[in-house]
């Protein structure tokens, strides 16, 4: 959805990761606290004073999201789950979860535990507060620690919304999930309802917006729009590992593909196999042995006047592990490689050599066609 993040550092064996866009989210909050919340509470202060709270503020928020993240990952790790790392980006962070959870309990404790921690969190600034009055530090302080103690309670209680993916949008489709056995059906639900709140948080953004609040208007509309394209995005990634999980690449591929011969010239190519049959992409054949393959890129590589003098055995890509795959692999694990590497065409081959290519247009057409049945 992001960028990948740089990582900043490492706790407990979970990489800490920073996404550009988180930012901007932090110039926004210094300058918010250092002109508008700490200037209300300490009319008094210098400006570099201010700054300098308005930051220490910053970095405890950016702090306090990285331990409602741990408390996801940590939980998950008890499951049994694997955890990638936690990367902070423009609406908070997240827990990069390489595996699923199994059931519905497993998915309710991992979302649950981020809220408990901020409310723990809070609970402790709030309880700081209290013993910085009781010694006598400095109002600056105090006011730091309230600040951290609201902000943490108020993502406490924002993050239990019921709005998937949000953490009680899980936790509700978790509670979906046990009751009805079936994972999809729940997610289909908890996308449903997130649509609902994220329509609502885009009305009052655009309410605001209109009643002359630009700036407090754009936030809800932006968070609507991020619930509705997230949520859709996990629904579809679940109907698509779904429909793929149970086919494997010999179910998807095409058999007996339009095969090219090293000796054939560029020109033959072009007109014999993929102009004929309507195919720019070719497995080459000597002998029953698969060589590789040659498509219709790797011949644009070449001038057109010299088609006709140069052979496939010049352009070809050779069959290696990134462009050759098995017919037992699963359709989803396919779909992931896809994903990941941006290659879109595959050779299929068995013990015995060729047995047929694969391309994500295979896959596209197998989803449209279940998601038609439905």
């Amino acid at each position: 959805m992001w960028g990948k993040g740089v990582k900043i550092t490492s706790i407990d064996g979970f990489d800490i990761k920073v996404d550009a866009s988180w930012l901007l989210i932090a110039t926004l909050i210094v300058w918010s606290l250092a002109t508008g919340y700490f200037p209300s509470k300490l009319p008094l202060a210098d400006p570099s004073t201010l700054v300098g709270l308005a930051v220490i503020a910053m970095l405890g928020l950016f702090g306090s999201l990285i331990l409602h993240e741990l408390a996801h990952a940590v939980v998950a790790r008890r499951f049994g789950l694997n955890i990638h790392g936690i990367t902070l980006f423009l609406f908070g962070g997240v827990a990069e979860l390489q595996t699923e959870p199994t059931d519905g309990r497993s998915e309710f404790w991992i979302a649950i535990a981020g809220p408990i921690a901020s409310l723990c969190i809070a609970l402790g600034f709030w309880g700081g507060v209290q013993f910085l009055t009781v010694v006598g530090f400095p109002e600056a302080a105090q006011l730091v620690f309230q600040y951290l103690a609201t902000v943490n309670l108020v993502l406490a209680i924002f993050n239990l919304l019921p709005a998937f993916p949000m953490d009680g949008g899980r936790v509700y489709r978790a509670w979906l999930w046990t009751r009805s056995g079936n994972l999809l059906a729940a997610t289909r639900y908890a996308t449903t309802v997130s649509a609902v709140f994220a329509y609502m948080f885009m009305m009052l953004g655009f309410y605001a917006a209109f009643s002359g609040d630009l700036a407090v208007g754009l936030w809800p509309i932006l968070i609507g729009l991020f619930l509705l394209a997230t949520s859709r995005a996990a629904l579809a990634r679940l109907e698509t590992e779904i429909a793929l999980g149970a086919r494997t690449v010999e179910d998807l591929m095409t058999r007996a593909p339009w095969t090219a011969r090293p000796y054939q010239t560029l020109s033959e190519v072009v007109d014999s196999v993929f102009l004929e049959h309507g195919v720019i992409f070719a497995p080459v054949i000597e002998n029953n042995t698969l060589l590789g393959y040659v498509d219709f890129p790797l011949v644009q590589r070449i001038d057109r006047e010299n088609w006709a003098t140069t052979t496939v055995e010049d352009v070809i890509e050779s069959t290696r592990e990134e462009n050759t795959v098995l017919p037992d692999m699963q359709g989803r694990d396919l779909m992931e490689q896809i994903l990941k590497t941006g290659r879109r065409k595959f050779l299929v081959a068995g013990e015995y050599g060729l047995v047929g290519v694969i391309t994500l247009s295979d896959l596209l057409a197998y989803l449209r066609v279940t998601q038609e049945i439905g």
